[in-house]
């Protein structure tokens, strides 16, 4: 069974109703659930980060207003969520968060629903203090010390002795507030303060790694500074020294709470009587005496200190990368595993892999390889010379319609129209044969009816076809709706007047000595 809460149900679906997946996804990552954000929703908010037409600002201001509620549960999700982007989202994200004044306004934060939330209060403190500090710490230095390129060309091992001597403080001051969380690990005892710990864990490898490379950059150029500048690379060496032992002691916790031993990087301590010729170099620039030392000595000393901080550094490089190889493996795992998943959908439904839009027709075994017709291509000219003068003609059949009904239809009381045989129509004109309708054919007796029938359907297909010229004309442009309507009452008057003629000749006709009767229903249905 589910652990959300009701509120959390009804933020989720008030977030549906009104779009908003991002902030619907935060809500879900952040419920009251005692367990750490599910990975679907973090990867979800991660890919947010990377797509362009995605407001950063709103994101984290979803995220802080999480914060700003009283359970503990909420607002430590909330601050994982936010480690997890700060981490793996998009560069951009960080980048807002270190652009703002302020970030997260924990520090008199506690929970008094339970004795839980009053432990938790502690660490929650603790852990905003360092997501601000990590913020600060960007907007110092232009980029996330967890991310830099290490190595032996690496960002911190190439850099000048000025910037160096003004970058190390800074991480010194991130990874001081790191350790403060200073957990034990019988205080990990829910999926939430694991969660957040992991993260805190990955940095500290991460941070330590580029704080090493410092302080071998810095021993290097030591011995060539200035006054000034080696009393402060004393000062960074000593304190270094110090978080050594620290960081040791958060990596014992790792390893308690059933962290890999492969996952777990050895540290190696410097001789110490690097400190001793590091001190007396200081002295001597300063005047003091200071017992003799060749160049020789110092520099075996300088060597072997380099070294052994050069294997530490090797080690949590390889760690990194072990875990960059393990995300790895995870994502060659979820596309195969997406991979067969798709093919066992299209054994069930082959026709689904054929889609509406693919031009290409595999039925048969074949490759349907026709040209498909542009519908917005410019026709020749030698189509629009030989079809112009028939297109008219061409679309009176469509317009024709049976009268085959007429056999039952009573026109006038007293008459009905005696049934008429169809005559076949021309695919490619008018079969109307005027010399039976006018009396010049010796077959007019057989042929009158059909003669009556072509002519009235040759009328009506001008006015149809009028009808249709001015409805295109009258759609064209609503400026010329006069002359549409005028052009149409024109028409059809015209129309009527031929009908009535032809229709008075033709019964005069069928009327005459050398024919038989007139039939009255013919003439009538004329009209």
């Amino acid at each position: 069974m589910s652990g959300q809460s009701i509120t959390d149900r009804i933020t989720a679906a008030q977030h549906s109703v009104t779009g908003s997946a991002i902030s619907k996804t935060v809500c879900k990552a952040t419920t009251h659930e005692i367990m750490g954000p599910k990975k679907k929703h973090l990867d979800y908010l991660i890919q947010c980060t990377n797509e362009m037409n995605v407001n950063i600002p709103q994101l984290a201001d979803t995220l802080f207003e999480r914060t700003a509620n009283t359970s503990w549960v909420v607002v430590f999700k909330s601050l994982t969520t936010t480690h997890h982007l700060m981490v793996y989202g998009n560069e951009r994200f960080i980048q807002y968060l270190a652009s703002r004044n302020t970030l997260f306004n924990l520090s008199n934060f506690l929970d008094k629903s339970g004795l839980q939330g009053y432990d938790m209060s502690t660490f929650i403190r603790r852990y905003s203090r360092y997501l601000n500090e990590k913020a600060v710490s960007y907007r110092q230095v232009a980029f996330d010390f967890t991310k830099v390129k290490r190595g032996s060309d690496g960002l911190m091992r190439t850099m000048n002795t000025e910037k160096l001597l003004k970058t190390i403080p800074t991480i010194q001051n991130q990874m001081d507030v790191l350790l403060d969380f200073n957990v034990n690990a019988n205080e990990l005892t829910n999926g939430v303060i694991n969660a957040a710990f992991m993260l805190l864990f990955k940095d500290a490898i991460r941070l330590f790694a580029a704080y090493n490379e410092g302080i071998i950059n810095l021993l290097e150029k030591y011995f060539d500074m200035k006054k000034v500048q080696c009393k402060d690379g004393l000062d960074i060496y000593k304190k270094f020294l110090t978080r050594m032992t620290r960081i040791s002691e958060f990596l014992k916790v790792a390893e308690q709470v059933g962290i890999d031993r492969g996952d777990i990087p050895d540290l190696s301590q410097a001789p110490s009587s690097l400190l001793d010729a590091l001190e007396q170099h200081l002295a001597s620039l300063e005047g003091k005496k200071v017992k003799d030392s060749t160049a020789a000595s110092r520099a075996t000393t300088l060597s072997n200190a380099v070294s052994s901080l050069a294997n530490t550094g090797i080690s949590f490089t390889k760690v990194d990368e072990r875990e960059k190889q393990a995300a790895l493996e995870e994502e060659q795992a979820r596309l195969k595993a997406l991979k067969e998943q798709r093919l066992k959908e299209l054994q069930k439904n082959p026709a689904a892999a054929i889609t509406d839009s693919s031009p290409v027709s595999t039925e048969g075994g074949t490759i349907n390889s026709t040209p498909a017709i542009d519908l917005f291509s410019t026709p020749s000219s030698n189509y629009s010379t030989s079809k112009g003068a028939n297109d008219l003609l061409d679309l009176q059949p469509a317009f024709q319609q049976p009268l085959s009904h007429s056999t039952s239809n009573t026109w006038v009381r007293g008459f009905t129209a005696s049934p008429t045989p169809q005559q076949p129509q021309n695919s490619r004109g008018l079969n109307a044969d005027f010399d039976s309708i006018f009396g010049n054919n010796a077959n007019a007796n057989n042929l009158d009816s059909a003669a009556l029938l072509t002519v009235s359907s040759t009328l009506n297909t001008f006015l149809s076809l009028s009808v249709c010229v001015c409805v295109r004309a009258h759609l064209s442009t609503c400026a010329h709706m006069y002359l549409c309507e005028h052009i149409l009452y024109t028409t059809v008057c015209l129309s009527l007047w031929v009908v009535v003629v032809l229709s008075v000749l033709l019964c005069l006709h069928l009327g005459s000595p050398n024919s038989s009767p007139a039939n009255p229903s013919l003439c009538l249905a004329s009209f």
